[in-house]
């Protein structure tokens, strides 16, 4: 061990003496012994050169690695030896008459922007990006030549972007008036939002005086303002259009599968969210079971949860639909008092059993990161995912019920269960079947809420009466109808979100369904047969 460390030691000291003969040395004597503004040039110069052989030296000399010995020797501490960073020489024992090198705030920012500059030269993507964000506020015309260098070698739009928004700032400063025009042009193509914020500067103005003193650099500045704040405004509609309809994705989820309990059988079942938690927990605890006896394919965890969250859900619906609901049918009243009931006993359950505390649910590795579709516009990964899913459940829903002998059934129970028990259908048998399939399609809801938010006993809550205007305005047993009503719903609520706030979105959208129902209580789509005529 104490070799390796010795090999260490003299590649580091190596490596640092090469340094010194690479850095001349009044440099590296402004750097340790001159005076604040000796130093600051020194710190200038080697961040202009853009040579990243001076990245150690000043990252030392931030850390308080460096010291002196007189005028005589500037020293690089490591351990308990040091190099001489004029002569090259190690030098050891280390001398007693050291002094640390004093370096103030302003010193401290100069090699903060400095350290920033030569990293722009990392090929880590994290690293650039990094140095661009610290250069937003500390860069200056004598680095303005590295900067456009390290624009003009970039290849990630994002750190390009900001490397030119840097670039901007320095040239909005600038006493030439070509320069501070050139400067706002390029900023005209930007899609950044503080490119706003640069160009409100410019046109600020104090004590009835602009900020800029000319005027074509003014209108320059407007008419690229006019610009920036279009293509800003594009990206917030594309993302609130992505939001509500990753909002209307989740409330079709919740929502389907009340479509066809309440379609078929007119129940409003209030335990319908304690089936949405049923299914998130599922996942929960499929993903426990993943971790702890296949870690190595925990990614494939949600493939397994999806049909076990449906399978569960869908199970304990069929439970409570002949042990309880079955009992109550035209009784709309006890029907909603008895799910009351079931639902906070479903609730008091899962406290028991996996504790009153929210539990995490990780989402697999490809779910993680998102699409960056406008600058300031990411769509994450896991929201697609969702919005996809809700489609395949959609079209799974729709050919179960058009295309198969249990569909056929159902949509015939709901148009005329009498006609339809006269013709041989096991109307009860299909009564379970149906709700079954309910329930399961609430589970899949849960499974999908899991990967966007904690699990808990109060999940379902939040989502029952969302279920219930989305199926309502729909119109109560159409499929379609239930599309159309969680995407709009979804759209309209981001929407009025932007303008008002969460809470008076949420007012007004309810305002509007109950006007809406008021002038047609059949919903969006009309349902024709025996729900109809009830």
């Amino acid at each position: 061990m104490v070799a390796i460390m010795r090999c260490c030691l003299a590649l580091f000291f190596g490596a640092m003496s090469f340094l010194s003969h690479a850095i001349a040395p009044e440099v590296v004597r402004d750097l340790a012994l001159g005076d604040n503004d000796a130093k600051a040039k020194a710190i200038g110069a080697l961040a202009a050169s853009g040579d990243a052989a001076a990245l150690p030296l000043l990252q030392a000399l931030l850390e308080g690695q460096v010291q002196t010995v007189g005028d005589a020797q500037v020293l690089l501490i490591k351990g308990d030896s040091a190099s001489d960073l004029v002569s090259g020489q190690t030098v050891a024992p280390l001398p007693e008459n050291r002094d640390d090198v004093i370096i103030n705030n302003r010193i401290r920012k100069e090699l903060g922007t400095a350290i920033a500059v030569l990293k722009l030269g990392s090929p880590d993507h994290e690293v650039r990006l990094a140095a661009a964000k610290e250069l937003q506020s500390g860069a200056d015309e004598e680095l303005l030549p590295a900067i456009s260098a390290a624009i003009a070698k970039e290849t990630d739009p994002e750190v390009q972007g900001l490397l030119s928004l840097a670039k901007a700032s320095v040239q909005l400063a600038s006493s030439d008036k070509d320069t501070r025009l050139a400067a706002i042009r390029a900023l005209a193509d930007s899609n950044n939002s503080n490119t706003k914020t640069l160009l409100l500067a410019v046109l600020e103005q104090k004590d009835g005086n602009f900020a800029e003193p000319d005027a074509d650099v003014r209108a320059a500045a407007e008419k690229s303002l006019r610009a920036v704040q279009g293509r800003l405004s594009t990206g917030e509609m594309v993302g609130r259009v992505f939001s509500g309809i990753s909002l209307g994705s989740i409330l079709l989820l919740a929502a389907l599968g009340l479509a066809i309990t309440y379609g078929l059988m007119g129940v409003i079942n209030m335990a319908h969210g304690e089936l949405i938690m049923i299914g998130a927990y599922t996942t929960y605890v499929i993903q426990n079971l993943f971790r702890s006896q296949a870690p190595a394919i925990f990614d494939a965890y949600l493939i397994a949860a999806i049909p076990a969250s449906f399978v569960a859900a869908g199970l304990v619906g069929m439970a409570l639909e002949r042990t309880v609901i079955r009992f109550l049918y035209g009784r709309p009243l006890e029907t909603l008092l008895a799910t009351w009931g079931i639902s906070l006993i479903l609730m008091q359950t899962v406290r028991t059993v996996f504790g009153a505390q929210n539990v995490q649910v990780e989402n697999p590795s490809w779910m993680s990161g998102g699409i960056e579709a406008i600058t300031g516009v990411v769509l994450p990964f896991s929201r697609i995912a969702i919005i996809g899913f809700a489609a395949l459940v959609v079209l799974a829903t729709w050919l179960l019920l058009t295309r198969t002998r249990l569909g056929l059934f159902v949509r015939a129970v709901t148009q005329n269960r009498a006609m339809a028990s006269c013709t041989g259908v096991p109307t009860r048998r299909v009564d379970t079947w149906a709700f079954g399939l309910g329930s399961g399609i609430a589970g899949l809801a849960g499974c999908a809420l899991s990967q966007i938010g904690n699990v808990g006993p109060d999940l379902g809550q939040s989502y029952i009466v969302d279920s219930l205007m989305v199926v309502v305005l729909g119109g109560v047993g159409q499929l379609a109808g239930t599309v159309y009503a969680a995407l709009g719903l979804g759209i309209v609520n981001k929407f009025l979100e932007a303008w008002s706030g969460a809470v008076l979105a949420k007012i007004a959208v309810l305002v509007f369904i109950i006007v809406f129902i008021q002038k047609r209580p059949q919903g969006l789509f009309a349902l024709r047969g025996r729900m109809a005529e009830t």
